[in-house]
């Protein structure tokens, strides 16, 4: 009976130890997959050889591994008038950006590619000791402008005070952001930022730690926030979405500003 009791201390000592070292692989998966998106690109930019002069530096800059792929993506560089901005011109072609789903490591390849040193890094490839692409020339499109009611300075000031901890909701304030989080800006040039800011409560991982007065049901008591939780009215929730309305979405095509 003793040396039964003995094996079952020793199992059980064992399983605990395969527990513990799991526990702390799961987490490392996580980081792993955060650390890593996919990108597609039709087989003409890929064979252009653009993507593999410009990817390691990005990847080098942001400490992010990306992986070309056919399809199924967290963000895609397409030709002609698809969705997405316009970024560069070359191999005959308007080659557009486009971020699906809010991976961070996608938005920060936009946010990249949107900084003068990205666009730098395109117009420095060359092939044949000639540059092969360019920044495309940006035509005015007419749109119909919405509008949104709400106060636009208390939509910033709320943004600054629950948003800034993670997103850049303007320039001057950055210090305070995680910089895998797409900006208010990048966010801007989504076809529907709208959408996405009137609902960002129900989209991961806002729930775990936002509340909506009179919209959201209170945290459960077994789940409560994680962090400080995010709270607004419905009030400052127009008022955020009139201040994001006015703002300049981030300008994949703009030329090149040398000092």
């Amino acid at each position: 009976m003793r040396l039964l009791m003995t094996l079952c201390n020793r199992l059980s000592r064992t399983a605990m130890l395969w527990l513990a070292v799991a526990s702390l692989l799961v987490p490392s998966v996580t980081r792993a997959d955060d650390k890593r998106f996919r990108l597609s690109a039709p087989e003409a930019l890929v064979q252009s050889g653009l993507l593999q002069y410009i990817l390691p530096r990005f990847a080098l800059k942001a400490g992010m591994r990306v992986e070309v792929v056919e399809e199924g993506t967290e963000a895609e560089i397409t030709l002609g008038h698809h969705k997405g901005r316009p970024v560069f011109e070359g191999a005959g072609a308007v080659w557009r950006m486009g971020v699906s789903g809010t991976h961070p490591g996608a938005a920060r390849f936009a946010d990249w590619l949107t900084s003068e040193i990205g666009q730098r890094t395109v117009t420095s490839y060359e092939v044949g000791g000639e540059a092969a692409f360019r920044l495309p020339q940006v035509e005015a499109e007419a749109e119909a402008v919405a509008v949104f009611e709400g106060d636009p300075a208390l939509g910033k000031r709320v943004s600054l005070r629950e948003c800034g901890r993670c997103h850049v909701v303007d320039p001057a304030h950055r210090m305070g952001a995680i910089g895998s989080t797409p900006s208010f800006a990048v966010l801007r040039t989504f076809a529907d930022w709208d959408t996405r800011f009137q609902s960002f409560f129900a989209l991961k991982p806002h729930p775990a730690f936002t509340q909506v007065t009179g919209v959201t049901p209170p945290f459960a008591h077994h789940l409560p926030s994680p962090i400080a939780p995010i709270e607004v009215t419905l009030e400052e929730l127009e008022a955020i979405i009139a201040y994001v309305a006015g703002l300049a979405p981030a300008d994949l095509g703009a030329p090149i500003q040398v000092q």
